[in-house]
């Protein structure tokens, strides 16, 4: 119930009634209405930003989103931990691996090129999250690529180790006669005078003393091609094939250990000390061979020899005394 309100008359010494005006009346009514409709708007936007209206499976389905937004979010700080070791993995494979086996390193370009041509996320296109999922999904593309470009990559660096443990193995890397049951090394590579006729002729070998019967080792992996007495000069003698262009000889065998064709490895029994052929006292001259080239042995006993002996024996070797054969 409204109030009435009175105001004092001086002229009538008495209170009379105060009768509002009808253009105020109106105005008020205006503004109750206007502030109704306002109060309404507010109380249904606030309505409507909160779950009150929102069915059980529409709350589900926020949950769902805000879920997989975490999920996209814990996805993303993995891969950035996989790019990172798959950038270390390709750093050491392009500067240590394959510096190592002489392979040309992959262009950075290669290794992370994106895919061009046809629209490959088209599909994915037009969902709240489309560009989150996007980008995701094409990094996820591109470290798929990378790692199948690395994949390939580490099987040629296997194969080319596999290759490289294959030549060190090849290559003459020991003395065909162990120090133990060596006499001396009475000659080496180079101008020598011959045992016969005096002259000044080219030693192409090295000429290793030892008693008749001392064994004789293949100085690396290889397939025995000669195993005969029918080369001028080497008596019984024994060639083998190590590959990768080498080739080594062994003169003056009293008898053999091995036969034509036989694979043998690096420290294999292969014959024995002899006298046979052009020769003055027993010994085995050894030769090594580089694309069909005789070149110095003394370059090649990293594999069964001290930094003493070998100074030793390049004392020795170098002296231009008289050969054996």
């Amino acid at each position: 119930m409204s109030k009435v309100k009175y105001y004092y008359d001086p002229d009538t010494l008495s209170y009379r009634k105060i009768e509002p005006k009808k253009s105020r009346r109106y105005r008020n009514i205006f503004l109750f209405s206007v502030g109704s409709v306002i109060s309404g708007l507010l109380g249904l936007i606030l309505l409507l930003n909160t779950n009150l209206l929102n069915t059980p499976r529409e709350l589900s389905l926020q949950r769902e989103a805000k879920n997989y937004e975490l999920q996209f979010e814990l996805l993303n700080k993995k891969m950035e931990q996989i790019e990172y070791v798959l950038g270390n993995i390709e750093d050491r494979d392009n500067n240590i691996y394959r510096l190592y086996f002489e392979a040309n390193p992959i262009p950075e370009e290669q290794r992370k090129a994106g895919f061009g041509g046809v629209n490959r996320y088209k599909s994915l296109e037009g969902f709240n999250n489309s560009e989150m999922i996007i980008s995701t999904t094409k990094r996820l593309d591109i470290i798929q690529k990378q790692m199948v470009i690395q994949s390939k990559s580490l099987d040629e660096i296997t194969k080319l180790a596999e290759e490289k443990e294959k030549l060190l193995a090849a290559i003459p890397a020991i003395q065909p006669v162990n120090n133990e049951e060596l006499t001396r090394m009475a000659s080496g590579f180079g101008w020598r005078s011959d045992p016969f006729t005096k002259a000044r002729k080219m030693h192409r070998g090295m000429d290793f003393t030892a008693p008749k019967g001392t064994p004789i080792y293949a100085s690396g992996d290889g397939v025995v091609k000669r195993a005969d007495n029918n080369a001028s000069g080497y008596g019984k003698h024994i060639r083998i094939d190590h590959g990768y262009g080498y080739m080594t000889l062994y003169g003056h065998l009293s008898k053999y250990n091995v036969k034509r064709n036989q694979k043998v490895k690096r420290g294999d029994l292969i014959g024995f000390v002899g006298s046979t052929g052009r020769s003055e006292a027993p010994h085995v001259h050894y030769e090594v061979w580089k694309e069909g080239e005789r070149i110095n042995p003394i370059n090649f006993y990293y594999g069964s020899l001290s930094a003493e002996e070998f100074e030793n024996m390049l004392k020795y070797a170098t002296q231009e005394n008289q050969s054996l054969d």
